[in-house]
């Protein structure tokens, strides 16, 4: 099951289901082409996975900001052989300059963690997939998102702070 979540609201608002033999990166342009082209996009998060022309030439095509850690030992892209190329060879730039762990946390990457506790929820919803042909299994993934979605909306815990530790 590959997600596209909203990092604001949490809500899960595009899904791809395939066999294990696809991975992650190759699905990102048909999660965002699920997302109405008049809803903007202002950003697109993921893992070093993601870190591939075709996903950042979709996110550009999106006019959104990648926030994708290149590689390690990432080499610089030919800015004029992807649209993308600019912005993920200052993500490079800026990596072998100040580190990767500055890079997260001035990119805003470990908003991610959000994202990833969604998908953890998605997954807690049912271990297993009930349905036996691969159609019904997609019928069944698709109920459990609009149920999680539901949840979602229905309310997210608030933390705040009290007091600070002795």
């Amino acid at each position: 099951v590959h997600l596209g979540i909203d990092a604001q609201t949490l809500e899960i608002c595009a899904i791809e289901v395939t066999d294990n033999s696809v991975g992650d990166a190759p699905m990102l342009p048909h999660l965002l082409e699920q997302i109405p082209p008049e809803q903007d996009i202002i950003s697109v998060s993921g893992d070093g996975a993601y870190d591939t022309k075709a996903c950042h030439e979709a996110i550009a095509q999106r006019a959104a900001q990648a926030i994708i850690p290149p590689r390690k030992n990432a080499q610089f892209w030919k800015e004029g052989c992807s649209v993308g190329a600019k912005v993920r060879n200052e993500a490079v730039k800026a990596c072998q300059r100040f580190g990767r762990g500055l890079w997260k946390k001035w990119s805003g990457y470990h908003r991610r963690s959000l994202v990833e506790t969604k998908m953890h929820c998605f997954k807690r919803l049912g271990e297993r997939v009930m349905a036996r042909t691969f159609e019904r299994q997609v019928v069944e993934l698709h109920v459990r998102v609009a149920l999680l979605n539901r949840f979602t909306q229905l309310g997210r815990p608030s933390t705040v702070p009290v007091g600070a530790m002795a």
